[in-house]
Parts: structure tokens; C-alpha cells; sequence
């Protein structure tokens, strides 16, 4: 049954193709035919109920006011820039700071080795791409993540780390192996000091057979326990190599919550040499995961605790109407990543939709929204407080210190306007997400017009994560163009 109607890759000649996503046996796939190399028939989805489900939260946005391009509406993706295609603003900024690592992982999207050369930007270059993105409008990009590579390769970091803070970026981060930080807790106290705001830690799993870095990990977790510096793991997901440790790796973050504020599972993504037998082998999906999560948890993380990015639109579109400034809104498309929260207790991990009907409570924000927007300024106080009483009253389930402590703070949020205060959110919280980026299998134009995640180049563009790291390659042809030396030379 026919779904819908996109645009694809052919996964040999990367030509860009009309495609449909259809249902099929329960399952949602992609099927396109390239006049050169045939037919090609990717998955998308392994649960068609629960993409419908996560189907009815799709928002898109308005873009950028200032695109780099002002693309023709088939230039997707040979216009990227932004474009003027582009649906969505700069959630989260990467910036390769080198191509280096001091690890060979088969399924990395960089490497030094493989490539031939050097890519390592100037201290200038990286500040240049770092002004781009604060000039985005009409919300400058609020959050940059150093990656690589790895980039504590890089003797600069903590001086880039305190450009950032000085050009506004509210939330700094560094994507790492951890390696340096576990050998050296001196390093990680200066970026921290220099205004580091989190770890993402490279964690495949809890074992040496699933993460051969396993002592070096809890190392590095254990000194950013000491200088306080909170941690999201990343594992990347394999079918068949780490995927029966997803429950392992949740209750290890659990054990850790003073220094893990979540897990940010990542579905591989087949950019490099993968076979078809690869794909058909290895590939994983969002709900995939969502039910091996529910398995290894004993059925305490339901699948269907799981929600898509977009489904917080509501809230930022609430804060706009409120306040009358822009705000950074998560229109990512619906099937690109879901989430939910399970908070930390004495008695174990409880999750968010024990305590709050989520379905009810972005039902309420809409209509305070609504309501704000009818009412004008003179109304706003009163109808922030009716609101608030009417979410509480719509979505509280329970008297539990968890529950009364939720709701202190989004009263403390929304009435008194100290948004600030959803910071707090993480005191016992943690975040479980996952975020399943896209190869030329499974190839979505749609998705890319709406990604939130974007490469920065040296060149000015912001490039939507999926299309830097497949199909055309962007990240070959930035690497290529900005090389420094061979491998040879520095490695």
C-alpha cells in the first residue's frame, strides 16, 4: 500500500530519484528504480503501526531568512548551504576539528587512514564557521559539538571551547572516544573550565566483546564524575554485534545518573564500503530498538513510551507566543529520532509516562498556546495560571515526590517565565533517545529538508548531517578541498 511519495537516491550512482514509501507485511519500505541500475527496495520503518503513530506529529518549519542558496525547488541535494529548500533552523552544529583518531572503528563516518590525507581546519577557519552559525536567523544556532576525528587530537580545543562561550553558544560539546579524557583528568578539568558543557561519549556497550575501550570508558566517566561534567553515552547500534546490550547500557546509565544525563542510541548508518548483505544483515531500526529496549528492560521502557522529536513543538511554539521572540524550534522530521525520559528513584527507573499522559499534556501546551494568541498581552498572566491548572488537573497521575517535583518545575517555567528552570529537569532524569541518520539505502529527501543537525564547512555552508555523511558526500568533498597533509606526513 502506497504511503506516500519522495525522493531517493539510487544507492550505486547516487542519481536523484522520484520514490515511494510503501506498507508492506507490516513493514514500511523504500523503493525507487534508477533507469541505469534497476530497482532498489530499502527499509524505512519495521513497524508500520508505530510509524502512522509518530506520523500525526509532523511539523515543519519556515527555514532560514538568510539561505546561503536560493535553490529551484528540484535542488535538493546539490544546493545545500543552507538552502532556500531547507525547512528547519540550526538545532545542533558539528564541527570536524580534525579527521585524526587514535582508534580504527569499522563503522566510523571519518577516517584519517582511509581517506589518505589530513583534514584539521585553522583555529581561524573553525571561529569563521563558528560566526556563521550565530548569525543564522532568525534563531542563531544555540548548541556546537566539536567532533572529528577525535578531536582532542587537537592541542586547541579548549581555546575553541571558550570562542564558542564567547560567541553565545549556550550548550558546547565534544564527541569523543574518551580516551584523553580517562589518561589525563587534568585536560578534562580545562575544558571544563573553559566552558565544555557535555561528553558525548562513544559507549557501545558494557562488555569488551561489544566495546574493546570498555576499561578507558568507565575511566573517562568516572573523572567526569569528579570535575562534575556531565555525560551522554552514544552507543552505535549493529544488529547481531551490541544490539542484545541496549538494556545493559540503560541500567549502567541509571547506576551512573549523577554524571550520565543520557543515552543516545545511534542505528548504524551504512556509509562506507557496506555490501547489500551488509544492509540486509546488520541494519536496525528505530522500532527495532524501541522493542529490544522493552525486552531488556523487563518491559519497564515501553516501546510505546517512545516519542518523535517533533512532538516538543508545542512548547517552543507556547514559549514564541508567550514571550513574542523566535525560539529554537525541534521541527526535525518525525521519523528521524524518538525519545522519552525515565526518572531515577530508590525503587528503579520510572518513566515519565507512568507520571504524565504525554499525549494529554501536549494536547494542554497546544491550547495554552491557542489561548495565548486569542487573549493579547493583557491576558497573559491569567491565561499562563488557567492553563497551568488545566495541565495539571488533565495530565497528573500520581502524588508521588517525582510527580509534585515535575510539576514545580513547568509551573516555575511557564508562570513565573523562568524557562531556565527546565534545566533542572535532569536532577534524578535521564534522557534515553535515539537517532537513526541516514545512508543511500535508506535515503529521504523529505528527511533532509528538515534536519536540525548540520555540518559546518569552511566554505560558509551548513550542510544537513545525512547529506554530508551520504549520497553525494559532502564530507569528501569539504575534506578534499580543505586537506592539509597526507597521512604520511602526520600520522
Amino acid at each position: 500500500m502506497l504511503i506516500k511519495k519522495t525522493k531517493s537516491l539510487c544507492p550505486v550512482c547516487n542519481a536523484v530519484l522520484d520514490a515511494d514509501i510503501v506498507e508492506e507485511e507490516g513493514q514500511i519500505w523504500l523503493i525507487r528504480t534508477c533507469p541505469e541500475h534497476g530497482e532498489y527496495r530499502g527499509l524505512y520503518w519495521s513497524d508500520a503501526a508505530m510509524f502512522e503513530r509518530f506520523e500525526r506529529f509532523e511539523a515543519i518549519g519556515s527555514g532560514v531568512e538568510n539561505p546561503r542558496h536560493n535553490a529551484p525547488p528540484d535542488g535538493c541535494p546539490r544546493f545545500c548551504g543552507l538552502c532556500s529548500n531547507h525547512r528547519s533552523t540550526t538545532l545542533l552544529a558539528n564541527i570536524d576539528l580534525t579527521n585524526r583518531c587514535n582508534l580504527n572503528c569499522d563503522f566510523c563516518f571519518a577516517n584519517a587512514r582511509a581517506c589518505g590525507f589530513i583534514y584539521e581546519p585553522s583555529f581561524e577557519q573553525i571561529v569563521d564557521m563558528m560566526q556563521v552559525l550565530r548569525e543564522e536567523k532568525p534563531v542563531p544556532a544555540p548548541a556546537v559539538q566539536f567532533s572529528g576525528g577525535e578531536p582532542t587530537m587537537r592541542e586547541d580545543v579548549p581555546e575553541l571551547i571558550r570562542k564558542a562561550k564567547e560567541l553565545g553558544f549556550y550548550q558546547v560539546q565534544i564527541a569523543t572516544n574518551g580516551i584523553r579524557i580517562a589518561k589525563d583528568i587534568e585536560y578534562l578539568r580545562e575544558l571544563k573550565s573553559a566552558g565544555l558543557s557535555t561528553v558525548y561519549l562513544h559507549f557501545d556497550g558494557v562488555t569488551r566483546e561489544t566495546n574493546p575501550q570498555i576499561a578507558q570508558s568507565r575511566k573517562a566517566i568516572e573523572n567526569c564524575m569528579e570535575v562534575g561534567m556531565g555525560v551522554v553515552l552514544v552507543p552505535t547500534v549493529i544488529r547481531g554485534r551490541n544490539d542484545h546490550e541496549v538494556g545493559a547500557i540503560i541500567r549502567y546509565a541509571a547506576e551512573n545518573v549523577r554524571v550520565v544525563r543520557g543515552v543516545n542510541f545511534q542505528p548504524v548508518a551504512f556509509t562506507g564500503a557496506a555490501s547489500e548483505d551488509d544492509v540486509r544483515n546488520e541494519r536496525i531500526t528505530i522500532p527495532d530498538l524501541a522493542e529490544r529496549i522493552e525486552e531488556q528492560t523487563d518491559g519497564i521502557i515501553r516501546k510505546d513510551y517512545f516519542y518523535p522529536v517533533p512532538c516538543v513543538v508545542p512548547v517552543s511554539e507556547l514559549i514564541e507566543a508567550y514571550t513574542g521572540k523566535p525560539q529554537v524550534t525541534f521541527t526535525t522530521h518525525q521519523h528521524c529520532g524518538a525519545a522519552t525520559y525515565v526518572f531515577i528513584t530508590e525503587d528503579g527507573m520510572m518513566p515519565v509516562n507512568k507520571m504524565v499522559d504525554v499525549d494529554s499534556f501536549f494536547e494542554s501546551i497546544k491550547k495554552m498556546e491557542t489561548n495565548l494568541k486569542k487573549g493579547g498581552s493583557l491576558n497573559k498572566y491569567v491565561t499562563l495560571v488557567e492553563g497551568v491548572k488545566d495541565l495539571h488537573t488533565s495530565v497528573k497521575k500520581g502524588e508521588s515526590g517525582n510527580t509534585a517535583e515535575f510539576w514545580k518545575l513547568i509551573a516555575k517555567a511557564l508562570v513565573k517565565h523562568d524557562f531556565q528552570a527546565l534545566r533542572d529537569f535532569h536532577w534524578n532524569a535521564l534522557f534515553i533517545g535515539m537517532m537513526h541518520f541516514m545512508d543511500r539505502y535508506n535515503y529521504d529527501l523529505s528527511r533532509v529538508q528538515r534536519c536540525c543537525i548540520h555540518y559546518a564547512a569552511p566554505d560558509g555552508r551548513l550542510i544537513p548531517f545525512c547529506t554530508y555523511n551520504s549520497g553525494p558526500v559532502y564530507r569528501e568533498q569539504v575534506w578534499k578541498a580543505y586537506a592539509n597533509q597526507s597521512t604520511e606526513e602526520l600520522l
